[in-house]
């Protein structure tokens, strides 16, 4: 296997000069033609099957990662992504003809023209460091932006496999890697961008906004939040285990999306308990630390952060517990907490740690996921089909699995995001190119079409008014109550109470 190559600091004088060098190239317009696009598409596919290895080892140096996992959240769902958008571009960037209100207008020939934000700059996140990195560069490769990519330097090793990729695979000119921590962030967020898309913690996602603010730069938002999972008394025990276990076992619990805490019916604490205890048994025959397939947290400080939220817990240590801070190593573990203010529920974990809060009934699971102040990103209801459509009307989520835990977030061709405190935007499939693309209204007014137009130039006259009307007015079809009119109701209004009589008494 290739030696991994090493992570490098970005000089910070050469941040200024890099930044314009890629705004410089978006002006060129060499990204806009669809064949340069599929070009660097296609030779970053190949960048990325061609340091498989490479991206393997790095995420097992920096997180602990099973090769299989790596494979499953970040190689092969990057290269099917690439691919997806390989095959589907040529249509998601073809101009769209306007939904028209009324036959004038046709003449003008509206359309929605797709057009490339511009130059942008993406900030990846440590915990799956290729796909919240790359999966974003896909987008604004496909829709024709130039690009600067930075990402997390907490996984530095994955980091510097993907700046070789970039360096080796993409035009230089256009697409970038720079390495760094706050001082080289800072130093980014202070150039001019026409697009920013951030992965990343609520609160440096507050910094990143409120700093494109000042220049009114548009801004994506992946954020995390406390999401819910709800267990009814409907809920088959069993399947609401295995699901929510291996959401936060994948990555060792390192996953914006997976649940926060668990908001489970009084009758189904027990079974639940067993099931859990049997689950953790078979995915981890020889306990989840001498498993080759349980990952490690990224860094000492996360490791603290999660070590102190459990212990300041009031709560009850039912499954799991131990931690090793020599291996990084935290055990999935379970806790039975007695509110809502517990410190296991009132911040995100981001780790393995699995807090269990009863509940009388659905109500009240339903009136506590609302009562979090943070819209999460997530929610993970489990029980019979009335119960799942009673939450998805009661609540709001980015998204949610209805019986599972986050499955929506891996269907390539749904949208991926947030909404309020989880985040702004999404991409995913399609998404992906709309993210970075400007819809542009465009028509295009023929000469022959002026004596149409004279109604728009002074002198104004009734005359003209009712020309106008009578090219553009919509008819209703509701009355005054709001209540729709049928075609009969709808004639009725049309011709008046005479013109209809007369066309009845001829």
């Amino acid at each position: 296997m290739a030696e991994l190559p090493p992570f490098e600091h970005t000089p910070l004088d050469d941040i200024a000069s890099i930044a314009s060098r890629i705004r410089t190239s978006f002006l060129s317009h060499k990204t806009r033609p669809l064949e340069f696009r599929l070009v660097q598409l296609r030779k970053l596919y190949w960048g990325l099957k061609d340091n498989q290895d490479l991206i393997l080892e790095a995420c097992k140096k920096d997180l602990g990662k099973p090769s299989f996992e790596t494979y499953l959240t970040e190689v092969g769902w990057c290269m099917n992504d690439i691919v997806f958008m390989s095959k589907n571009l040529a249509r998601f960037a073809k101009d769209e003809p306007a939904q028209d209100m009324n036959l004038t207008n046709k003449f003008f020939g509206p359309k929605i023209r797709k057009d490339p934000l511009g130059s942008a700059l993406i900030i990846g996140a440590y915990n799956f460091p290729i796909q919240l990195s790359l999966g974003p560069l896909i987008g604004a490769i496909s829709a024709g932006c130039t690009a600067v990519l930075k990402p997390s330097e907490s996984s530095p090793h994955a980091a510097a496999v993907m700046q070789k990729i970039i360096a080796e695979s993409l035009d230089p000119s256009c697409y970038t890697c720079i390495q760094g921590a706050i001082p080289e962030t800072t130093a980014l967020l202070d150039q001019k961008w026409d697009m920013i898309f951030y992965t990343g913690s609520v609160n440096v996602g507050t910094i990143i906004a409120k700093k494109a603010a000042e220049t009114l730069t548009p801004v994506t938002l992946e954020l995390g939040g406390r999401n819910p999972a709800i267990i009814t008394k409907h809920a088959d025990p069993k399947l609401a285990a295995r699901r929510l276990l291996w959401a936060k076992t994948l990555n060792a619990g390192q996953v914006c999306v997976s649940q926060n805490f668990t908001l489970i019916d009084k009758e189904m604490v027990q079974p639940f308990l067993r099931e859990m205890k049997n689950a953790l048994q078979e995915f981890y025959p020889q306990g989840a630390r001498k498993s080759p397939d349980y990952g490690r947290i990224v860094n000492l400080r996360q490791f603290q952060r999660l070590k102190k939220m459990l212990d300041e817990s009031s709560g009850k240590i039912v499954l799991g517990g131990t931690m090793d801070e020599s291996d990084l190593f935290i055990e999935p573990t379970v806790v039975e907490v007695k509110s809502m203010d517990d410190s296991l529920i009132k911040e995100e974990s981001f780790g393995p740690l699995l807090p269990i809060l009863p509940v009388a009934d659905l109500d009240e699971a339903i009136r506590i996921a609302n009562e979090v102040h943070d819209t999460p990103l997530g929610l993970y209801p489990f029980g019979n089909k009335a119960e799942m459509e009673k939450v998805l009307s009661q609540t709001r989520s980015g998204g949610a699995s209805l019986n599972d835990g986050f499955f929506h977030a891996s269907i390539p061709t749904l949208p991926f995001g947030g909404v309020g405190s989880s985040g702004q935007g999404a991409y995913r499939g399609k998404a992906s190119f709309d993210v970075f693309t400007h819809r542009r209204s465009v028509t295009n007014t023929p000469a022959w079409i002026e004596s149409m137009l004279d109604i728009r130039y002074p002198p104004y006259t009734l005359k003209k008014q009712q020309k106008f009307a009578s090219m553009s007015e919509l008819k209703p079809d509701f009355d005054r109550e709001g209540r729709p009119i049928g075609w009969g109701r709808w004639m009725l209004g049309l011709l008046g109470v005479k013109g209809l009589a007369a066309v009845v008494g001829k």
